[in-house]
C-alpha cells in the first residue's frame, strides 16, 4: 500500500496543511454566529431561539446538501468541489454582514450551509481514499483539529471584534480569512491518486446510500453523530445567555475568550484518533460520552470557573468522540464510504439544526438547568449505543480488532 499517502512524507504534510486550512475556513465560517446570538436578540429584537435560526438554518440545509455534495465530488473530483465550497462560502459570509434585516441575515445563513457542504463530507471520503490505513486515524483528527481551530477562532475573533469594531466587522473580516485559506487549501492539497471519475446518475448514487444502513454498525454510529453535535451545539448555543446575564455579566469579548476552550479540541482530536487507532476505536469511544457528561453536570455549578471548566470538559470529549467516529464509519464503509460518510454527517449536521433550535426552548422554560438537562439526555443515549458498538461483533475476516475491518459486503 506504499502508493497511499502515509504520515511522514512530504505528500501527507501538503494534504493536512490543505486539510486544516479546510476544516477552520469552514468551521469559522459556519460557528463565527454562535457568541452573536444574543447581540442578534439585541439588535434584531428577536427571542433566543429565533436568534439561533442563524446557526440552526445553516446547519440543517448542510445536512441535507451533503447527501448531494458526495455525488457530485464523484463526478467532478474530490478537489475541486471543495475548493468552491470553501470560495463561495467566504463570499457568502462577507455579504451577510451587510444583512439589513433579521430575514435577509437568516436567507444568507440558510445559503451558506448550500455552499459550505462541499467539505466535511468530501473531505472524509478522500482521506479515506488517499490515506494508509496506518495513517488515517491521524490524518482525520488532524482535519478535525483544523475544524476545532476554526470554531475556536470563528467564536473568538467575531467576539472580541464586535465588542470593538460592532458584529458586523466581525463576521466581515471572518470571511476574508475564509477566502485566505481557500487559496492555500488549493495551493496545497495532492491530487487524488484513488479517484475514479463517475457520470452523473442520481438514481444509481441514491441506491448506494441503502448499502450502509445493511450495516450492523453503520446505522449506531450514523446516530452517535446526532447525538453528539446536537449536544454540543446546544451547550455553546446558550452559555452565552447565561454568561452575559447577571450574577456574571461578561462582556462580548469575555465570553469570545471563554470559547478558547476549544483548543483542547485540537488536541483532543489528534490524540484520541491515534490512540482509538492502537487501542481499538470502541474500547475509546465509551470513555467520550462519559467525559461530555461530567463537563455538562460540572456547568450546572454556581462557580464561573467550574463552568468554563465544563465546558472544557465537554470540548474535549466531543471532539475526541467525533474523531472515533468519523473514522470508524470511513473504515467500515468500504467501497460505499462517500454514501456512509454523506449520511453520518447528514445526522451530525441535522443534530445540530434540531437540537440546537430546540435548547432554546429549554432555555426559555427552565434556564441553563433545562438546557443541561436535554443535553445530558442527548448524549445519555450517545453512552448506551457507545456500549452497544463495544459488543459489535467484528465483520468477517477482520480478526480480532474490529475497527481496522475490511470493506463492507
Amino acid at each position: 500500500m506504499e502508493e497511499f499517502i502515509r504520515h511522514g512524507t512530504p505528500a501527507f504534510r501538503r494534504a493536512n496543511l490543505a486539510l486544516f486550512a479546510a476544516g477552520v475556513a469552514t468551521f469559522s465560517l459556519l460557528y463565527c454566529v454562535q457568541p452573536l446570538l444574543p447581540e442578534f436578540s439585541r439588535y434584531f429584537h428577536v427571542g433566543a431561539a429565533a436568534s439561533s435560526l442563524s446557526l440552526s438554518s445553516t446547519s440543517g440545509v448542510l445536512a441535507l446538501a451533503i447527501l448531494f455534495a458526495g455525488v457530485l465530488s464523484d463526478v467532478w473530483g474530490r478537489k475541486a468541489v471543495m475548493a468552491l465550497s470553501i470560495l463561495a462560502s467566504a463570499v457568502l459570509v462577507l455579504v451577510s454582514a451587510a444583512a439589513p434585516d433579521w430575514r435577509s441575515m437568516v436567507m444568507l445563513r440558510t445559503l451558506l450551509g448550500l455552499t459550505l457542504s462541499g467539505v466535511p463530507a468530501v473531505a472524509m471520503t478522500y482521506l479515506s481514499e488517499e490515506m494508509h490505513p496506518d495513517s488515517i486515524g491521524l490524518a482525520m483528527g488532524l482535519f478535525i483539529g483544523g475544524s476545532a481551530i476554526g470554531g475556536m477562532g470563528g467564536r473568538l475573533f467575531v467576539g472580541v471584534l464586535a465588542d470593538h469594531f460592532g458584529w458586523r466587522f466581525g463576521i466581515a473580516a471572518i470571511g476574508a480569512c475564509g477566502l485566505a485559506a481557500g487559496a492555500v487549501f488549493t495551493r496545497s492539497l495532492p491530487p487524488a491518486a484513488h479517484f475514479v471519475s463517475h457520470p452523473l446518475h442520481f438514481a444509481g448514487s441514491l441506491r448506494r446510500y441503502a448499502a450502509p444502513w445493511r450495516d450492523r454498525g453503520l446505522p449506531w454510529l450514523i446516530i452517535e453523530g446526532f447525538l453528539l453535535l446536537g449536544g454540543f451545539v446546544t451547550v455553546y448555543n446558550y452559555i452565552g445567555y447565561r454568561l452575559m446575564a447577571p450574577p456574571y455579566g461578561l462582556s462580548q469579548s469575555a465570553v469570545g475568550m471563554i470559547f478558547s476552550v476549544y483548543v483542547v479540541g485540537t488536541f483532543s482530536s489528534t490524540w484520541i484518533g491515534h490512540l482509538a487507532g492502537r487501542l481499538g476505536r470502541r474500547r475509546v469511544l465509551w470513555t467520550m460520552f462519559m467525559l461530555m457528561l461530567a463537563g455538562v453536570a460540572l456547568t450546572l455549578s454556581g462557580s464561573l470557573w467550574l463552568i468554563i471548566a465544563g465546558i472544557a470538559v465537554s470540548t474535549f470529549g466531543f471532539f475526541g468522540g467525533h474523531s472515533i467516529t468519523s473514522s470508524w464509519v470511513g473504515r467500515r464503509a468500504g467501497a460505499v464510504k462517500a454514501q456512509a460518510a454523506s449520511l453520518y454527517l447528514f445526522s451530525y449536521y441535522l443534530g445540530s439544526s434540531i437540537a440546537g433550535t430546540a435548547g432554546g426552548f429549554f432555555y426559555a422554560a427552565h434556564g441553563w438547568r433545562g438546557v443541561a438537562a436535554f443535553v445530558a439526555t442527548l448524549w445519555g443515549a450517545g453512552l448506551l449505543i457507545a456500549w452497544r458498538l463495544y459488543h459489535l461483533p467484528p465483520l468477517p475476516g477482520s480478526g480480532t480488532v474490529p475497527e481496522t475491518e475490511p470493506a463492507m459486503p
